[in-house]
């Protein structure tokens, strides 16, 4: 019988307003600290010229790796959408304030779920 998890173990990040290549940085800063379903060679693109491009990650925080630091420096700040559990949330905003400078914007809160609504920059 499988073990009943505690608690969500997952966040959904959504980061838009900002180039591929910070995107980029993100994602890979994140994915060497915990299991996601973007692949190492899932590189953001831009898919178009004039509109906005939405880059999505899921992240599972149950269990962290030893990361290092971004492979490089943001050329602007990032904003990001962060979505999942109270305790997921806890546990990738600690994992955020070691990789980057963390700006809250925004958070809403509801029965079994946070919603942040961060910008980074690199340190």
């Amino acid at each position: 019988m499988a073990k009943e998890r505690p608690h969500p173990e997952s966040v959904s990040v959504e980061i838009s307003g900002c180039s591929k290549e910070d995107a980029r940085i993100v994602f890979e800063a994140l994915c060497a600290y915990f299991e996601s379903d973007r692949c190492s060679d899932d590189v953001p693109q831009d898919w178009h010229e004039t509109r906005p491009t939405v880059w999505l990650g899921t992240f599972d925080v149950s269990e962290s790796r030893e990361g290092g630091r971004p492979s490089g420096r943001l050329s602007s700040f990032v904003e990001a959408d962060v979505q999942g559990g109270y305790w997921a949330i806890d546990r990738f905003r600690t994992t955020l304030h070691d990789l980057f400078t963390v700006h809250d914007l925004s958070t809403a809160s509801g029965d079994q779920e946070r919603e942040l609504h961060v910008r980074l920059e690199s340190r």
